[in-house]
């Protein structure tokens, strides 16, 4: 299966769309209910649906005082998206990310992965 920019683009305005609101549909929008949600070098391993959404709902206190998130597609192969962002957020500092996330058919991410750093 081949994803298109269109989908990987839908799919992460739905991602910033459901962490701004750590509303469970939305977060349960964007995920299988076995997917894998994974981060280096934090360890961070959510699997399942349900560990998703608990993980980002206990998360939502970052958002504290305001939050921005710029990114741009890296590269596109086959199933899996290659993402680049740049996360500000005020009560936490200034995060680089470096995403790989595979879809399904249905626009669904099965697998997760990022690489997320405190920036200067």
């Amino acid at each position: 299966m081949n994803i298109s920019k269109e989908q990987v683009t839908e799919w992460v305005e739905k991602y910033i769309h459901a962490w701004e609101t750590g509303e469970k549909a939305d977060i349960e929008a964007l995920f299988t209910k076995d997917a894998e949600y994974r981060e280096w070098p934090y360890e961070t391993q959510l699997v399942g649906i349900k560990g998703i959404v608990k993980g980002w709902q206990d998360r939502q206190k970052w958002q504290d005082g305001g939050w921005s998130f710029e990114w741009s597609i890296l590269d596109i192969k086959k199933d899996t998206a290659a993402i680049e962002g740049t996360g500000k957020y005020k009560e936490l500092g200034t995060f680089g990310n470096f995403w790989l996330v595979t879809l399904n058919e249905e626009g669904k991410c099965i697998m997760f992965r990022m690489w997320n750093g405190e920036l200067e």
